[in-house]
């Protein structure tokens, strides 16, 4: 049974209003077990990560700088839920380019140099173009938008991007008829990143997404996150960020947009393709193999064993985007 809400465009005071910079990270968990060979993930382990995540004095970060933005009207971009602290949503993170546990991007991300930058577009387009990170920041001005995120491995935040619509980009350099979909391709240094040194998974880290929904409004291209430019952690100095999509598909670092006509490979679907679908759609009725979607832990209500909140179909976002898979069987294509 799909979910609906009717939250979705109520007016929220921007994040400077209601919360102050603190710092966030989580995802699979069990991939160090995998590679050790171990088989349960027990209680002590999660509130051995919990206790590492909420004391992670990421004691290199620095202020960073405001980037002010206006709130967005784009339809269900804002929501009356409360926000994840800033501190939850830069120290309890997923970025296996820095390392696999939850705690190790904000710890490690600091080697990141996120300047110069540059964004490269090829591929299918009438204008293949290299953005300059400070050019694409003067498009005009930024939204913040207040999306809830849900990582596969059962939890949630709320938190507020800052950003452009990925279609603003899109536009811009005129994709030819026979641009089906988008691949977004990542930053990928040994030097900077070491988690990469590892064989996790083959790197650099690809993401990909149909045409329509790189093109739907609440696609963002962030550059930001709490009022402040975006954190190492979290991506910087630009990262995707799709709302009704578990929190794999918004691919962080990114440094080349490829247009292209076929479905793209994803990093997550070629390592384990029984586990991780190309359109990796928040759906309770579709289970991962090793646990249930029907619900979610929200970071930073509760602990551990608190009662969890039912998983929302599209995330809550199915008012907005649910005729995009009109008619898709939506278990096949998971």
């Amino acid at each position: 049974m799909l979910i609906r809400t009717h939250n979705d465009g109520l007016i929220h005071p921007l994040s400077s209003e209601i919360t102050s910079p603190e710092a966030y990270a989580t995802r699979r968990q069990l991939l160090r077990q995998w590679s050790a060979g171990a088989a349960a993930a027990g209680l002590a382990g999660w509130s051995q990560r919990e206790a590492i995540a909420q004391s992670a004095a990421v004691s290199q970060a620095v202020k960073l700088a405001a980037l002010p933005a206006t709130q967005s009207s784009v339809q269900g971009a804002m929501t009356m839920e409360k926000v994840t602290s800033q501190k939850d949503a830069t120290t309890y993170n997923n970025f296996y380019e820095f390392g696999v546990d939850k705690s190790d991007p904000a710890r490690n991300a600091h080697t990141l140099k996120a300047t110069p930058w540059s964004i490269e577009v090829e591929g299918l387009v009438k204008k293949p173009t290299r953005f300059n990170l400070e050019d694409v920041m003067k498009w005009g001005a930024m939204q913040e938008r207040i999306y809830r995120m849900r990582c596969v491995e059962g939890w949630s935040m709320v938190i507020p991007w800052i950003g452009y619509s990925m279609s603003d980009l899109i536009k811009r350099v005129e994709p030819l008829p026979g641009a089906k979909y988008i691949e977004f391709i990542t930053q990928v240094d040994p030097q900077t990143m070491p988690g990469v040194r590892g064989g996790y998974l083959d790197w650099p880290y690809i993401e990909g997404l149909r045409m329509d929904e790189a093109m739907h409004p609440l696609t963002l291209l962030s550059f930001g996150m709490y009022g402040e430019v975006l954190p190492k952690q979290n991506g910087a100095p630009v990262r995707l960020v799709v709302p009704w999509k578990y929190g794999f598909k918004s691919g962080k670092s990114i440094v080349k947009i490829r247009f292209v006509d076929k479905q793209p490979m994803v990093s997550w679907a070629k390592a384990a393709p029984q586990e991780y679908g190309f359109y990796s759609n928040v759906n309770p009725t579709v289970d991962h193999p090793r646990w249930s979607q029907a619900n979610e832990r929200r970071i930073g209500e509760g602990g551990l064993l608190d009662k969890k909140r039912k998983t929302l179909m599209f995330n809550g976002y199915e008012a907005q985007v649910g005729s995009l898979y009109s008619g898709m069987d939506l278990v096949k294509n998971f």
